[in-house]
């Protein structure tokens, strides 16, 4: 790990400058892709900051709905087995288990808290 700058500070920079000198200083297209590229930053830098967080839940989450499981350690492969998982739920909902109110208010509030994690790294603005 670096210690200074962090990525946080790094990404600031490449924002400010997109924002503060590609943006305010120019027209059209080159306006227009600075723009998307600031917002590439700032999405990058929450995905940064809530993406560890946000696993743990949807894994917790998963586990009340689809059952327990060893969960990976390496981050790549959680996410990996979280597509497996959500496919299982989805296999689930397919077969008709949540015509079973209980389970029907879990898999309700599993997809309002997962979607809530995605729109905050996205657009938070959304979420008003």
């Amino acid at each position: 790990m670096q210690d200074r700058p962090n990525y946080d500070e790094l990404l600031t920079a490449v924002e400010r400058f997109l924002d503060d000198e590609v943006v305010a200083k120019s027209e059209g297209a080159l306006r227009f892709n600075g723009r998307v590229a600031a917002n590439v930053i700032r999405i990058v830098r929450r995905e940064l900051e809530n993406e560890e967080a946000s696993l743990a839940r949807e894994w917790d989450s998963l586990a009340e709905l689809v059952g327990e499981a060893p969960r990976p350690r390496d981050r790549d492969a959680l996410r990996a087995v979280l597509v497996q998982r959500n496919e299982a739920l989805a296999g689930r909902i397919q077969a008709g288990d949540t015509d079973e109110r209980g389970f029907r208010d879990s898999v309700i509030k599993h997809l309002r808290q997962t979607i809530h994690d995605k729109l905050t790294v996205t657009n938070p603005k959304w979420l008003d």
